[in-house]
């Protein structure tokens, strides 16, 4: 019974180390904040900032893929479900952060 759940239980596994890989490369990145990323300027913002928000997109539509059973669906379905995430939420991010530079701008 054991070896019967065990082998049931490997994909729980597999996404818990893939998230965990992903969630440390985050923490890393924001614990050493190397010079190069914290200096370079890409669209108003740091290039760290752009590295934070794909490595959280990405996990975000993992996470939406595996525990919404998404995995198993026609490609056409994922998509549906995942490019408005990567669209959307990357416009609001740009809209937010060149909105926010008028408040310097005006003072």
């Amino acid at each position: 019974m054991a070896k019967e759940t065990a082998k049931g239980n490997w994909w729980i596994w597999k996404v818990f180390w893939i998230l965990l890989i992903v969630t440390a490369v985050e923490v890393i990145l924001g614990i050493y904040k190397p010079v190069f990323m914290e200096e370079t300027m890409l669209l108003g913002t740091k290039l760290l900032n752009h590295v934070f928000i794909i490595l959280t997109l990405v996990k975000a539509a993992y996470i939406v893929m595996t525990f919404m059973h998404l995995g198993h669906e026609k490609k056409s379905l994922k998509w549906v479900i995942i490019a408005p995430m990567f669209i959307l939420i990357p416009y609001l991010l740009f809209i937010i952060l060149v909105e926010g530079l008028y408040t310097h701008i005006m003072m």
